[in-house]
């Protein structure tokens, strides 16, 4: 269960919640073709604007506010090591997320760990039925129900931070039976926020932190995002001004490693 269930007042907690998993979901033979349409039609290439935009979106303030809005960047400035309970198939299929999300995040020292006591990450994969118990095991019944009415979640993520504003452990929780695409979606979506982009909006058409948007893979977007925050000159606790100061430089090298790693043409 939750490391900081009871541990730690609220106001160090940040939430992402998604309903993704609302609408009918699709056969299993067709989830795959739909991620793989997906990645055919996806939009590759962003101006400057575009990237930094989103990038402010997300990295500030946060889609569930229990303390108010946090204009300070939060990241893991140690290794992240994710662990994962719950339905073997999902596990694996976890595994291979972790490890796709360390190949295309460059500075970011990410991968599984062989015990729930080596992991600063806890995923909790559970029955759509359980979600709401699980829900509120973590964060007590009161919050759990404010957070259903509200928000009706598929999945969520939420964060420990220190007063340096550095994350010390996340917690992700999953369902596992509404299929691929939309485990897929969530899993990508929540274990990405729980490293920082706590921020969903609706007004960058390109992320998957939109919830109107869902994707089922770790797109080119969302690449540069997370490339931008686990850079070394971006530091947990810097304000606005302070990455605008140093976004320039840390953008042009985002934009190589992106397009070596995902082989962009010029």
């Amino acid at each position: 269960m939750c490391r900081f269930r009871r541990l730690i007042p609220l106001v160090a907690m940040a939430l992402a919640i998604s309903t993704i998993g609302m609408a009918v979901t699709p056969p299993a033979s067709a989830e795959p073709a739909a991620i793989a349409a997906r990645q055919r039609t996806e939009r590759k290439s962003f101006s400057d604007h575009e990237i930094v935009d989103g990038f402010m979106k997300t990295a500030f303030g946060a889609e569930y506010h229990l303390a108010g809005r946090v204009d300070r960047i939060r990241k893991y400035e140690v290794p992240v090591r994710v662990f994962a309970t719950g339905r073997a198939d999902r596990k694996a299929q976890m595994v291979k997320i972790v490890a796709d999300i360390a190949t295309h995040v460059r500075h970011l020292d990410i991968s599984m760990a062989d015990s729930k006591d080596d992991a600063n990450v806890l995923v909790t994969l559970v029955r759509d039925r359980d979600l709401f118990r699980t829900i509120s095991g973590f964060y007590g019944r009161e919050r759990a129900r404010e957070i259903k009415n509200s928000l009706d979640p598929q999945c969520l993520s939420g964060f420990r931070k220190n007063e340096r504003f550095e994350i010390e452990h996340s917690d992700v929780i999953l369902t596992v039976d509404a299929g691929d695409f939309v485990f897929l979606d969530c899993a990508y979506e929540e274990l990405l926020q729980s490293l920082g982009p706590i921020n969903d909006t609706a007004t960058v058409p390109w992320t998957m932190f939109n919830d109107n948007v869902s994707k089922g893979y770790f797109d080119v977007y969302d690449q540069y995002l997370l490339n931008l925050l686990y850079d070394p000159r971006i530091k947990a606790g810097m304000t606005v001004q302070e990455v605008k100061a140093v976004l320039p430089a840390v953008l042009a090298d985002v934009r190589a490693w992106v397009k070596q790693v995902n082989n962009l043409p010029d």
